[in-house]
């Protein structure tokens, strides 16, 4: 079951990135083509950043069919952890490009050379840029949901955020014209350099919290210490932790069961906890759930991690 999943996972997300190259790759040429014919540096960034994007979508493509494959003796929790490396090689991306973009638009300014005033080119390359966009940011967004990708959701958002940038240079484009001054170009690129920065962190922000294990969110664990309880003979789950792969879950938890119960007793109730979990928190990949003696493991204060259920009690 897990492994299908994952299986019907990545095919979407080589679905959404083939739609991804193929879209920013045109974006790319038109917005970086028309933009020097126009004499317009924002929109050469715009292109600029539509390129990232399509190295994105090529990087994408990768994680998808290297997350398909099967667990091995080298990778015994499969290859879902590739997305998350990805996801954070996208953030260092962007992160490059905008820098990148403000140090040339600035070295202009810095250096006070003659800037061009746009032409007509460079606002129907933005035009388009607006419309291809927004059509992209829709078509990852959905590809994502299915999939339930944190770097498809994550390339979405950076696509509708360059929805805003290509907004804010056709604004730039529109001032520059009106009061005939070059600078104002290098201005709004200057500006879609520090949007992209600001994408990248955000990015490589969500992308650590999942390589760190962390973020699971209170809701999650009262959920998985609720179904413990909904099972008879369980009791006083502890040691739990949740971590995110591939967004799907992995679970360990301790609970305590009657010591004169048989191994096959134990197990059994140890089998009706793992549905009841699977029935309250969507996306499990796998539970590992230990079984204890009632009575015998006291307080678990020597425990050095995992939470109980009295610590979400108790705040």
């Amino acid at each position: 079951m897990e492994d299908s999943v994952i299986k019907r996972k990545g095919t979407l997300i080589q679905a959404a990135s083939i739609t991804a190259i193929l879209g920013n790759l045109v974006l790319a040429t038109l917005k970086i083509v028309l933009g020097l014919a126009g004499e317009s540096l924002a929109v050469v960034g715009d292109g600029i950043d539509s390129g990232v994007d399509v190295l994105i979508a090529v990087m994408t493509l990768i994680v998808g069919r290297i997350i398909s494959r099967p667990a091995d003796r080298e990778h015994p929790w499969g290859h879902g952890r590739a997305e998350t490396v990805a996801t954070a090689l996208v953030s260092f991306t962007l992160f490059f490009a905008g820098t990148q973009l403000i140090l040339r638009s600035g070295g202009n300014l810095f250096f006070r050379k003659a800037l061009e005033i746009p032409d007509a080119p460079a606002f129907i390359a933005t035009a388009v840029s607006i419309a291809g966009k927004l059509l992209l940011a829709w078509s990852q967004y959905l590809f994502g949901k299915k999939a339930d990708s944190a770097m498809l959701r994550a390339n979405a958002k950076n696509m509708a955020a360059d929805v805003f940038i290509s907004v804010g240079v056709l604004i730039g484009l529109g001032l520059a014209l009106l009061f005939k001054m070059g600078i104002i170009d290098s201005i709004a690129a200057i500006l879609v350099g520090l949007w992209v920065i600001r994408q990248g962190v955000e990015i490589f922000l969500e992308a650590n919290t999942e390589l760190m294990d962390g973020g699971s969110g209170d809701q999650f664990y009262k959920a998985v210490f609720q179904a413990v309880h909904q099972v008879e003979g369980a009791g006083n789950p502890h040691r739990t932790r949740m971590r995110r792969i591939a967004g799907l879950w992995d679970i360990d938890i301790d609970i305590e069961v009657d010591p004169r119960l048989t191994v096959r007793e134990a197990h059994r109730i140890a089998t009706q906890v793992e549905k009841a979990i699977k029935s309250r928190v969507e996306g499990v990949y796998d539970i590992m759930v230990h079984v204890e003696p009632m009575g015998d493991s006291g307080n678990h204060s020597d425990e050095g991690y995992g939470l109980r259920e009295r610590d979400y009690l108790e705040s």
